[in-house]
């Protein structure tokens, strides 16, 4: 029984991420067509039974290229979104930066909330609950279930903190997480660790 986590494609980094609707660039539609070869041609490694995505555009997009290659449906969920940065959500790193001078992941307070969107800690625990709770689905399936989930680098920053025991704050230093890199999660000795990181085989081809 195994947990993929892979963050979405490339999107265009000129603009604020977060909740924004924005897609994938044409670079980040390659990845995704190249990750999605790559999961259809190993199936037999991974024997994924089941997709979730984050219903934000650019993971939406990916899941989609994804499944053109892996026939499989896509179950889309909120709770699997990237941080909710509100009314930054979208706009290009200039106007955010006129508009919200100074105003960072990084420089809110981990009980400060974006203008219209989320605290650090309320992400912090929206993602644990997600995650906590794929986790326990994922035993009542008694060993029998792969389920690969689509979500955003700091969603997956947040989940390699919980399993590594190890305190989460948006000022912490982010492990490295790559466009459309997989991350494999299993159950052993009664708790979930991750056998692989970064898997970008695809990429290479």
């Amino acid at each position: 029984m195994a947990i993929y986590l892979v963050r979405h494609a490339k999107d265009d980094e000129s603009f604020r991420g977060g909740w924004s609707q924005k897609g994938l660039i044409n670079e980040g539609i390659q990845q995704a067509t190249k990750i999605g070869k790559y999961l259809h041609e190993n199936q037999k490694h991974f024997q994924i039974d089941r997709i979730i995505s984050s219903d934000l555009t650019r993971a939406r997009e990916t899941a989609a290229n994804i499944v053109e290659s892996l026939p499989l449906p896509v179950e889309h969920a909120e709770e699997w979104r990237e941080m909710n940065n509100g009314d930054l959500a979208g706009i290009s790193n200039i106007e955010a930066g006129e508009k919200y001078p100074g105003l960072y992941f990084k420089s809110l307070r981990m009980d400060e909330r974006y203008p219209g969107g989320e605290s650090p800690i309320e992400f912090f625990n929206r993602i644990k609950q997600a995650f906590n709770e794929t986790c326990e689905e994922q035993l009542e399936k008694n060993h029998k279930e792969n389920v690969l989930i689509v979500t955003h680098g700091g969603v997956i920053n947040i989940i390699y903190h919980l399993l590594n025991e190890k305190e989460w704050t948006n000022k912490n230093k982010s492990f490295p997480i790559f466009y459309t890199s997989i991350h494999q999660l299993e159950y052993i000795n009664d708790q979930w660790e991750v056998t692989q990181e970064n898997v970008m085989e695809h990429l290479s081809s």
